[in-house]
């Protein structure tokens, strides 16, 4: 099955409905509508849900629209969000950056 991580704070987020969505850049997995996935607390690697994958897209950062952000944690700005991301995966994100974005349904057991 494949894994996607999440940041401790996100996790409440996730489990309550509000996240739903989520942004990943220079995808190894080729995370595709219909996949089964596994949740998991990024630092400790804990399984805290099961998802099936319902939508994928993908785009640069600098063409996203209001839909695009729908189920997404929020930033301030898009510099704040280039930021997040650059310190994320150690490497230099700005517009042009191709993003998969990511919505997901929790399963429920």
């Amino acid at each position: 099955m494949k894994v996607l991580k999440f940041r401790d704070y996100l996790v409440p987020l996730v489990l309550a409905g509000e996240k739903d969505s989520t942004w990943r850049l220079f995808d190894d997995k080729d995370l595709s509508i219909g996949d089964e996935i596994e949740l998991q607390v990024f630092v400790t690697n804990k399984t805290f849900a099961n998802a099936t994958i319902t939508k994928v897209i993908e785009k640069r950062f600098g063409d996203f629209n209001d839909s695009d952000k729908q189920g997404h944690e929020r930033y301030n700005s898009d510099e704040e969000m280039y930021a997040e991301y650059t310190k994320y995966y150690k490497a230099p994100v700005n517009p042009d950056t191709l993003v998969k974005i990511i919505w997901f349904e929790l399963k429920t057991a």
